[in-house]
């Protein structure tokens, strides 16, 4: 990848088309202390129906655990460029920009290392671009909650995300790159924001600047990553701590002038919307709680989510992968 512009000063108008072939793919996974559901995710990446150019594996532990895997399936995935790197400094938003710096193709894909994908993921990404006319193409992270999860927890679907019709324009508000296709050529050098790079949110940051210049970016319901929802995070502390962490991004997005321009007006605005609707989610958590845990803990987590939104006007930031 070497479009060496930047960010701010970039034109809305389309840059042009990239240089190399229209098919060409590049799959990117930025990969920390994972090393069995890294070593799943390569497997998926071999039975691919459309193979990729290349995949590049950044490690962001400094401990290269991921290095033996990587290296294991450097022997059998043949025909595909396969890229291993460090990066020592602990920040989601340097290893993904490190992956970007390695990738070579026309198209980047995106993926975390904790999901699988079937045989026609690339193809069906890249199906859908080339169909809609696309910058950039996102799927479903469809999260598999186990059986034996507590109750509230299956009732409640705290892990659900939406979904959408496949070519339709992704919302503003859906931005995620967990599995993803992006056009090569609207990417500038180190397009990942490091300031989001121990609490989440870099992927958002970045497609919302896309799209503020111009890029479209659209929906592929067939290309489906799979996550299995490890037990740590079925509690309510892990809930409502990426519930806050949801609302402190997306405040960070708005009052940065990512989904619009904003002044006083807009910034009072939301933070007066931000009180009212944590004092209204608390109320109706109360109100919830007749009807089980998990009705009540959906309230919770949206009163915690205007809570983070508040915070960031204290300048506070809750750091999940510090």
């Amino acid at each position: 990848m070497k479009n060496d512009s930047t960010m701010a000063g970039s034109s809305t108008h389309p840059p042009p088309p990239p240089s190399g072939a229209v098919d060409d793919i590049s799959v990117c996974i930025a990969t920390y202390r994972r090393p069995t559901l890294l070593d799943a995710l390569l497997h998926d990446l071999r039975r691919q129906r459309h193979l990729p150019r290349q995949i590049v594996v950044v490690d962001n532990d400094a401990d290269a655990s991921a290095r033996a895997i990587v290296e294991q399936h450097r022997q059998t995935l043949h025909g595909v460029d396969v890229i291993y790197d460090i990066q020592q400094e602990k920040n989601i938003s340097l290893t993904r920009n490190r992956c970007v710096a390695h990738a070579q193709a026309a198209w980047l894909a995106f993926v975390d290392d904790d999901e699988r994908v079937g045989e026609s993921w690339l193809a069906d990404l890249l199906a859908t671009a080339q169909a809609h006319g696309a910058d950039g193409v996102l799927g479903p992270v469809i999260s598999r909650v186990p059986n034996d999860a507590p109750a509230w927890i299956r009732q409640g679907r705290f892990f659900d995300r939406r979904r959408m019709a496949t070519g339709q324009a992704v919302p503003k508000s859906d931005m995620r790159i967990g599995n993803a296709l992006l056009a090569a050529r609207w990417l500038p050098q180190d397009p990942f924001d490091p300031a989001y790079g121990q609490t989440g949110g870099e992927d958002g940051d970045l497609l919302l600047r896309l799209a503020l210049r111009g890029a479209r970016i659209v929906w592929c319901d067939e290309a489906q990553a799979v996550e299995d929802v490890p037990p740590s995070r079925l509690c309510t502390r892990w809930i409502l701590a990426r519930a806050l962490r949801g609302g402190q991004n997306h405040a960070r997005h708005v009052l940065g002038g990512k989904m619009g321009k904003v002044g006083l007006a807009r910034k009072v605005v939301f933070f007066l919307r931000a009180c009212l609707q944590t004092a209204a989610a608390a109320v109706l958590a109360l109100l919830s709680l007749p009807f089980g845990r998990h009705a009540a803990m959906r309230w919770v987590a949206r009163a915690c989510a205007n809570v983070g939104k508040l915070s960031v006007f204290l300048g506070w930031h809750y750091r999940e992968y510090a």
